[in-house]
């Protein structure tokens, strides 16, 4: 008697599309150039005594230290022109960390096998890796410093460098995979556009000025 036919799902198995297998190896690819980038994942990493340092680069990019410092601009500033800039930089850097934590409880990638989950300040979510939230806020800050802050050519290239730095540090940190800091910077290129195109200003949000 003739053999019954496989279920659907077994025959896909066994014949996988073209895009599958490209999405697999590239899925592979990045999983195996991660963990060989990750030199400073631990104390005996190959470039483990440099560890403190990328730390010190991970706190610069976290998000807290630029929330609470934004905020004291604000509260401080006595310039109109100033309080039109920190307060469409506070309210992309409050929409980049709600936004950062919706697509991690959504995709629940985990963390590279091997990282330490020794990061500052977390939270729940922050077992997640996609997308890098360090790396979403870098090239939010770097396109807001470079479009509205006058600044010579030697700080703006640091600035660029900072930002850089700050995205590489996670795969050497072992925080991230490389699709996840890329994401990342793709996510906070995009988020700057947005508030720029909604841009707050004393015209358009009279009562979040008159707070101040």
């Amino acid at each position: 008697s003739a053999a019954a036919p496989l279920p659907e799902e077994d025959c896909m198995k066994l014949n996988p599309s073209f895009l599958g297998i490209a999405l697999s190896s590239l899925l592979a690819i990045d999983l195996w150039a991660s963990k060989r980038l990750g030199v400073c994942a631990g104390e005996g990493s190959a470039w483990g005594s440099a560890r403190p340092l990328m730390k010190v680069i991970e706190i610069s990019g976290h998000g807290i230290p630029w929330v609470l410092g934004t905020f004291y601009g604000l509260c401080q500033s006595d310039s109109s022109a100033a309080r039109e800039v920190l307060l469409p930089v506070l309210l992309a850097l409050l929409l980049d960390l709600v936004l950062v934590a919706v697509v991690k409880g959504l995709i629940k990638r985990p963390r590279p096998t091997h990282n330490k989950m020794d990061m500052f300040v977390t939270i729940s979510v922050d077992k997640y890796s996609f997308p890098s939230g360090h790396a979403t806020r870098a090239a939010l800050v770097c396109r807001f410093v470079l479009r509205h802050l006058v600044l010579a050519v030697p700080l703006r290239v640091l600035v660029v460098l900072w930002a850089l730095i700050v995205s590489v540090s996670r795969v050497m940190l072992g925080r991230h995979n490389m699709t996840d800091v890329l994401f990342g910077l793709l996510l906070g290129y995009a988020l700057y556009s947005v508030v720029e195109y909604c841009w707050l200003s004393p015209l358009s949000a009279p009562a979040l000025f008159a707070l101040w």
